[in-house]
């Protein structure tokens, strides 16, 4: 692996001939962070987070590898125009409402055959129903589990509030009921156990912290096995020829593959490694998506501003969430100004062998989400752009 200072030098070489601001995707750091989640998967097949890549050139790249197979998408559109591009196995891992796209799944047997949409609900199988619009292909359906960690009885809990349905009993209810229902079949089950794929364990500088989502992903590693297990049993009693059982993310690849009832493991963030990823004891992976904002300004001694970079990501507002300046090391931001939307002045003792024209490169802190700011993604490979790919922008295409 190289310095980051010699990565500085080979960036900078690669894309003198481009404008910044830009973004690039180092093939050689994604290519090795595919290679370590087939590794870490220990034989079970990863389907790829489109949102977390959001580039059709890469998906296709890392779906052409051994150990990667399907797509989980996060919208019906985006969903069905992945299936109209030639792939032919897309999970989308979050209800929809979008009755025109359901129109069209239900009205096209190539889309129908291609495209799974996930329901935690009997009411979201009313919608489709009336979005039908004539359209008679049977809608594959994938039941979406609650994978939270409930504590003291329950008034304690820890995980994203996704699906209702947390029970064995519950998500075979839901199966019946969709077997019951014409038009539609249950191939799937879906777990995303964000609060364990998603957190980080080794917070920087805060050691006790750390300790205590150590214990906390440890005790809900353990529940949740258990009770994953009961629930597939549960529902392949109902639907004996279940087709997949999804379940991990990039934060808990290995674990989750370990367990029996998990068919296969979603992942996505861990091509890219954006800076969220930095701090898990299980993996280390390589910075492979990043963009570079041009010096435009020299304040004065130790400071440099660069033109743009307001680039930040979802969730709870928090300094987390911004991108950080990578290379050169040593620069931080301003903390009256953070990351600006058109300047950002960056302070620190390299700032003063910056000179205008010069770049910083950023890593965001998710890592899909950097593509909705750029509509091209330069790809390197040693010290030279040896492609350039468009991203979902860069096609037009904005889900969401």
């Amino acid at each position: 692996m190289n310095s980051p200072a010699a990565d500085r030098a080979r960036y900078d070489r690669a894309t003198a001939h481009l404008d910044a601001p830009l973004a690039i995707v180092d093939l050689d750091a994604f290519d090795a962070n595919a290679d370590d989640l087939v590794r870490r998967a220990g034989g079970k097949p990863i389907r790829v987070a489109s949102k977390s890549v959001r580039c059709r050139a890469l998906l296709e790249r890392v779906l052409a590898r051994p150990g990667f197979a399907g797509i989980m998408s996060y919208t019906l559109a985006e969903s069905l125009w992945l299936a109209r591009s030639g792939f032919d196995d897309v999970l989308l891992a979050y209800p929809s409402a979008d009755r025109a796209g359901f129109a069209e799944l239900a009205g096209d047997p190539k889309l129908a055959a291609a495209v799974t949409v996930m329901v935690d609900d009997p009411a979201q199988l009313e919608l489709i129903d009336r979005s039908r619009e004539g359209g008679t292909q049977e809608i594959r359906v994938c039941l979406e589990l609650d994978t939270a960690l409930h504590l003291f009885g329950g008034r304690v809990r820890v995980g994203a509030l996704r699906s209702p349905l947390r029970e064995p009993g519950q998500l075979a209810a839901l199966a019946r009921t969709v077997a019951s229902r014409p038009g539609f079949r249950v191939v799937g089950l879906m777990g995303y156990e964000g609060h364990v794929a998603g957190v980080g364990d080794a917070p920087a500088g805060r050691p006790v912290r750390a300790r205590m989502i150590r214990l906390m992903q440890g005790a809900a590693r353990k529940e949740l096995a258990v009770r994953r297990a009961e629930v597939v049993r549960a529902v392949r009693a109902v639907v004996p020829d279940l087709e997949f059982v999804n379940g991990g993310g990039t934060g808990s690849v290995g674990e989750t593959a370990a367990e029996d009832a998990v068919t296969e493991i979603a992942a996505g963030s861990g091509l890219y490694v954006p800076r969220l990823f930095d701090n898990y004891t299980s993996f280390r992976g390589r910075p492979a998506a990043l963009f570079a904002q041009p010096v435009v300004r020299r304040p004065g001694v130790g400071v440099v501003t660069v033109l743009g970079g307001g680039y930040p990501a979802s969730g709870a507002p928090g300094a987390d969430r911004l991108p950080v300046p990578y290379l050169p090391q040593g620069l931080r931001y301003d903390p009256q100004e953070g990351a600006g939307e058109v300047q950002t002045p960056l302070l620190g003792s390299p700032a003063d062998d910056l000179l205008i024209g010069d770049r910083v490169w950023f890593r965001h802190a998710k890592a899909g989400e950097l593509c909705e700011r750029f509509d091209t993604l330069h790809l390197v490979e040693g010290d030279r752009v040896t492609a350039s790919a468009p991203t979902y922008r860069g096609e037009g295409r904005t889900f969401l």
